[in-house]
Protein backbone atom coordinates (compact mmCIF):
# COMPACT_ATOMS: atom_id res chain seq x y z
CA UNK A 1 0.00 0.00 0.00
CA UNK A 2 1.58 3.14 -1.35
CA UNK A 3 1.62 6.76 1.49
CA UNK A 4 0.27 8.49 -0.47
CA UNK A 5 -3.40 7.93 -2.27
CA UNK A 6 -3.44 11.41 -4.16
CA UNK A 7 -0.45 11.99 -6.58
CA UNK A 8 0.78 15.65 -7.45
CA UNK A 9 1.57 16.46 -11.61
CA UNK A 10 2.25 19.73 -12.20
CA UNK A 11 3.31 20.39 -15.75
CA UNK A 12 5.09 23.13 -17.07
CA UNK A 13 2.86 23.37 -20.47
CA UNK A 14 4.94 26.08 -22.37
CA UNK A 15 8.30 24.29 -22.27
CA UNK A 16 7.80 22.27 -25.14
CA UNK A 17 6.31 24.91 -27.46
CA UNK A 18 9.17 27.48 -26.14
CA UNK A 19 12.01 24.94 -26.52
CA UNK A 20 13.57 22.08 -28.18
CA UNK A 21 14.17 19.24 -25.69
CA UNK A 22 17.49 17.24 -25.97
CA UNK A 23 17.58 15.12 -22.72
CA UNK A 24 15.63 14.84 -19.79
CA UNK A 25 16.28 13.60 -16.03
CA UNK A 26 14.67 12.85 -12.89
CA UNK A 27 15.89 14.81 -9.68
CA UNK A 28 15.06 15.09 -6.41
CA UNK A 29 14.60 18.17 -4.41
CA UNK A 30 15.95 19.67 -0.97
CA UNK A 31 12.70 20.87 0.29
CA UNK A 32 11.77 22.33 3.76
CA UNK A 33 8.88 20.46 5.73
CA UNK A 34 5.94 23.38 4.95
CA UNK A 35 6.93 22.79 0.95
CA UNK A 36 6.50 19.91 0.75
CA UNK A 37 2.95 20.04 2.34
CA UNK A 38 2.07 22.69 0.31
CA UNK A 39 3.37 21.18 -2.80
CA UNK A 40 0.79 18.20 -2.32
CA UNK A 41 -1.78 20.81 -1.69
CA UNK A 42 -1.06 21.22 -5.47
CA UNK A 43 0.23 24.93 -4.34
CA UNK A 44 3.30 24.66 -6.76
CA UNK A 45 4.12 26.42 -10.18
CA UNK A 46 6.94 25.72 -12.31
CA UNK A 47 5.95 27.92 -15.37
CA UNK A 48 8.87 30.67 -14.82
CA UNK A 49 11.38 28.09 -13.51
CA UNK A 50 14.96 27.30 -14.57
CA UNK A 51 17.88 26.00 -13.26
CA UNK A 52 21.30 26.68 -12.67
CA UNK A 53 24.69 25.63 -11.28
CA UNK A 54 26.55 27.23 -8.50
CA UNK A 55 30.28 27.77 -8.14
CA UNK A 56 30.36 24.05 -6.32
CA UNK A 57 28.65 22.84 -9.25
CA UNK A 58 25.42 21.80 -7.51
CA UNK A 59 22.25 22.31 -9.62
CA UNK A 60 19.56 24.78 -8.43
CA UNK A 61 15.95 25.25 -9.57
CA UNK A 62 15.54 29.29 -9.48
CA UNK A 63 11.70 30.84 -9.81
CA UNK A 64 10.08 28.04 -9.02
CA UNK A 65 7.11 29.37 -6.86
CA UNK A 66 5.72 27.24 -3.64
CA UNK A 67 2.74 28.84 -2.25
CA UNK A 68 2.87 29.59 1.67
CA UNK A 69 0.88 26.43 3.34
CA UNK A 70 -1.83 27.67 5.22
CA UNK A 71 -1.67 25.45 8.17
CA UNK A 72 2.22 26.41 9.27
CA UNK A 73 3.32 29.04 11.95
CA UNK A 74 5.72 31.47 12.03
CA UNK A 75 8.20 28.46 10.53
CA UNK A 76 6.96 28.65 7.08
CA UNK A 77 9.05 28.78 3.97
CA UNK A 78 10.13 31.82 1.54
CA UNK A 79 7.71 30.86 -1.37
CA UNK A 80 10.31 31.91 -4.27
CA UNK A 81 13.40 30.50 -2.68
CA UNK A 82 15.78 29.02 -4.73
CA UNK A 83 16.41 24.44 -4.13
CA UNK A 84 19.22 22.61 -4.68
CA UNK A 85 18.68 19.96 -7.09
CA UNK A 86 19.90 16.19 -6.11
CA UNK A 87 21.38 14.37 -8.83
CA UNK A 88 24.41 12.26 -9.60
CA UNK A 89 28.12 13.94 -9.70
CA UNK A 90 28.47 12.15 -13.20
CA UNK A 91 25.21 13.48 -14.54
CA UNK A 92 25.92 16.86 -13.17
CA UNK A 93 29.28 16.74 -14.75
CA UNK A 94 27.90 15.91 -17.88
CA UNK A 95 25.29 18.84 -17.97
CA UNK A 96 27.23 21.29 -16.79
CA UNK A 97 29.54 20.52 -19.70
CA UNK A 98 26.84 20.22 -22.07
CA UNK A 99 25.01 24.01 -20.74
CA UNK A 100 28.43 25.77 -21.06
CA UNK A 101 29.95 24.69 -24.30
CA UNK A 102 26.62 24.92 -26.12
CA UNK A 103 24.66 27.87 -24.58
CA UNK A 104 21.45 24.87 -23.68
CA UNK A 105 19.48 25.89 -21.00
CA UNK A 106 17.82 23.53 -18.08
CA UNK A 107 14.13 23.82 -17.77
CA UNK A 108 11.35 21.71 -15.20
CA UNK A 109 8.90 19.74 -17.52
CA UNK A 110 6.95 18.28 -14.34
CA UNK A 111 6.71 18.30 -10.60
CA UNK A 112 5.33 15.66 -9.38
CA UNK A 113 5.54 12.90 -6.24
CA UNK A 114 6.25 8.97 -6.09
CA UNK A 115 4.78 6.31 -4.65
CA UNK A 116 6.95 7.03 -1.27
CA UNK A 117 5.15 10.75 -1.76
CA UNK A 118 8.59 12.44 -2.55
CA UNK A 119 8.64 15.35 -4.68
CA UNK A 120 10.53 14.64 -7.97
CA UNK A 121 11.26 17.27 -11.00
CA UNK A 122 11.57 16.19 -14.40
CA UNK A 123 14.32 18.20 -16.05
CA UNK A 124 15.35 19.00 -19.60
CA UNK A 125 18.30 19.96 -21.09
CA UNK A 126 17.09 22.63 -23.83
CA UNK A 127 17.46 24.92 -26.68
CA UNK A 128 15.51 27.96 -27.42
CA UNK A 129 12.95 27.89 -30.52
CA UNK A 130 13.55 30.57 -33.05
CA UNK A 131 9.63 32.31 -33.97
CA UNK A 132 9.37 30.59 -37.19
CA UNK A 133 9.63 27.26 -35.38
CA UNK A 134 6.77 28.57 -33.47
CA UNK A 135 4.75 29.39 -35.98
CA UNK A 136 5.41 25.81 -37.31
CA UNK A 137 4.04 24.10 -34.35
CA UNK A 138 1.21 26.67 -34.09
CA UNK A 139 0.50 25.78 -37.73
CA UNK A 140 0.88 21.56 -37.07
CA UNK A 141 -1.43 21.95 -33.99
CA UNK A 142 -3.99 24.02 -36.26
CA UNK A 143 -3.90 21.43 -39.06
CA UNK A 144 -4.18 18.51 -36.92
CA UNK A 145 -7.15 20.10 -34.64
CA UNK A 146 -8.67 20.53 -38.01
CA UNK A 147 -7.92 17.03 -39.60
CA UNK A 148 -9.82 15.13 -36.60
CA UNK A 149 -12.60 17.76 -37.16
CA UNK A 150 -12.99 16.21 -40.65
CA UNK A 151 -12.30 13.06 -39.33
CA UNK A 152 -15.47 13.51 -36.56
CA UNK A 153 -17.65 15.05 -39.16
CA UNK A 154 -16.86 12.21 -41.72
CA UNK A 155 -17.51 9.28 -39.24
CA UNK A 156 -21.00 10.11 -37.71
Amino acid sequence: MSLMSNKVNILNRKARFEYELLDKLTAGIVLAGTEIKAIRDGKASIAEAFCEFNDKMELFIINMTIQEYSHATYFNHNPKSERKLLLNKRELKKWEREVNKSGLTIIPLKLFTNDKGFAKIEIALAKGKKTYDKREAIKDRDNKKNLDRIKKAFNN
